[in-house]
């Protein structure tokens, strides 16, 4: 099978204590590096009924034209913002190979991105949803496991990744060498999969069949949803509890 999952003694928020993320359901954070195949976990899950907040869609969405992002770039990277929207290719040639760059740019947007998870997150509670899952590339690297219960790690062998990567419709369009060179500027930015992987609750291997793949993640939703039910009554009961002291 392509699902690994450490012990539930190294699982935060586990049924029998509080929970970390502090949400009356089971939040989980889905991350993986450039071209292992989260996006595919990620639609896999939307499939099986589980609401996903997508990190890159709300980044597109502050970025379009009267987003909340396009002033502030505006003002802090000039010429990014064309037609009233932000050039995500403009953005991304202003901070590649810049850490400096780098680090304003995510003062900017990452507090926009959180405030939509938060919004996200307290839909899917009042929709009494048992599991809700944050896909966020960077999960590790913004510090965001802190919202979860768990984090999975969607991984594969770096030759599958790179072929993924290097096959894109963007990168074909470059000279090779360009487009190797910025492969490995994006891995330079992200946290090793290795690390991921060390630090994951559960890993999901993508480089595996297409089937094992879907039935790993279906096992894994499976599995979870039951401890989002068990936290929900826990809540009503303590609530009823206080209510009649």
């Amino acid at each position: 099978w392509a699902l690994g999952c450490a012990g539930s003694k190294h699982v935060r928020g586990h049924p029998a204590a509080p929970d970390s993320a502090g949400q009356a359901m089971w939040v989980v954070g889905l991350t993986g590096s450039i071209g292992m195949g989260k996006s595919a976990v990620s639609d896999m899950l939307r499939g099986l009924g589980v609401p996903v907040s997508d990190a890159d869609a709300i980044v597109h969405a502050i970025y379009a034209k009267g987003g909340a992002a396009v002033e502030p770039l505006s003002r802090e990277f000039p010429g990014v913002v064309i037609d009233g929207a932000v050039s995500r290719p403009a953005l991304s040639k202003a901070v590649l190979g810049d850490a400096a760059a780098l680090k304003r740019l995510e003062a900017l947007v990452h507090p926009l991105v959180r405030a939509a998870r938060r919004d996200f997150l307290a839909r899917a509670r009042a929709a009494a949803e048992p599991l809700a899952v944050l896909d966020i590339p960077l999960l590790y690297e913004a510090g965001c496991e802190k919202e979860c219960d768990e984090v999975l790690v969607v991984s594969a062998p770096p030759s599958v990744q790179r072929e993924r990567v290097l096959s894109r419709p963007n990168m074909r369009a470059m000279a090779p060498e360009e487009a190797a060179a910025k492969f490995e500027a994006i891995l330079a930015n992200q946290l090793p999969d290795a690390e991921k992987r060390k630090r994951a609750h559960c890993v999901i291997d993508t480089g595996a069949p297409m089937e094992s793949t879907r039935a790993a993640v279906a096992a894994f939703a499976e599995q979870r949803r039951p401890l989002g039910a068990q936290r929900r009554r826990r809540r009503r009961l303590a609530a009823a509890a206080a209510a009649a002291a």
